[in-house]
């Protein structure tokens, strides 16, 4: 099994897993909460037949990486567009040719003075409580909004699908499944300002995870030229829900590209 050895806590690694598959320019592909790298299923055979070499991983704490009670804020792990933002805000986008955002939390879901389009922390607070008490039983009320089955299930996604999606979370760390909620109202305004590289977000209009006019519309305007692609009617896994309508605006995205940086929702 392949992995990056990132860290140590007491007598163990800390290893991160990834699938590296083709050939040709590389596409990284990044998952977000409570997801894993396999959770590109539907990207990963497009993108190969289209001839690109596809790089998938988990974040600490989920899929086949370590599961450590350490070291989950952005200074230190990855998780989705907050990996995207935070890289290329520390480093600059001299090393990342296109940015993708796809039902990103970026810029800033925490409500503020400065920032009055934000999420009230209790909301959070209210999230985190119910993960620590029970993640079981709050991963399956999550998934419901994560995919929109009142209007989805049967045509969309399947019931069977859905389980699949709960099996991946459960077997998640459960530190990870807490401090992973901290995460998602961290702010990124600064970090979108300094993204030069050609960038494309593709968010739903009827995400009930990261809403729409709080996220995805944000960032579009926050990072210089970047280009927005709303999927109407969308829910936050537009990446399986409306996985064609994803896929077309990735393929026409990456035409004569070298490297790209991909997140996947939460």
């Amino acid at each position: 099994m392949p992995v990056v050895t990132v860290g140590k806590e007491n007598s163990g690694n800390i290893d991160l897993h990834y699938e590296d598959h083709g050939s040709g320019k590389p596409v990284v592909l990044i998952h977000g909460y409570p997801l894993s790298g396999a959770s590109w299923e539907k990207q990963l055979p497009v993108l190969l037949d289209a001839g690109y070499r596809v790089i998938t991983y988990s974040r600490r704490g989920f899929g086949q990486s370590s599961k450590p009670t350490t070291g989950y804020n952005y200074d230190t792990f990855s998780m989705g567009g907050g990996e995207v933002a935070r890289y290329q805000g520390r480093y600059g986008s001299k090393n990342v040719s296109k940015s993708v955002f796809i039902s990103s939390v970026p810029p800033y879901l925490l409500k503020a003075s400065d920032n009055p389009e934000g999420v009230d922390k209790p909301v959070f607070d209210g999230i985190e409580k119910a993960v620590a008490a029970d993640r079981y039983s709050f991963f399956t009320e999550f998934y419901k909004n994560f995919y929109n089955t009142d209007q989805n299930l049967g045509t969309r996604v399947s019931e069977e699908a859905i389980r699949n999606s709960w099996n991946i979370a459960a077997l998640a760390g459960s530190t990870a499944s807490v401090a992973c909620v901290r995460t998602w109202y961290e702010d990124f305004r600064k970090d979108l300002a300094r993204i030069t590289s050609p960038t494309l977000v593709i968010h739903g209009d009827a995400d009930r995870i990261v809403p729409y006019a709080s996220s995805g519309a944000r960032t579009a305007k926050l990072v210089k030229g970047a280009s927005l692609v709303t999927v109407k009617n969308g829910p936050h896994c537009i990446t399986w829900t409306h996985a064609d309508e994803v896929n077309n605006a990735l393929l026409s995205f990456l035409k004569e590209e070298k490297k790209l940086l991909l997140e996947t929702p939460a």
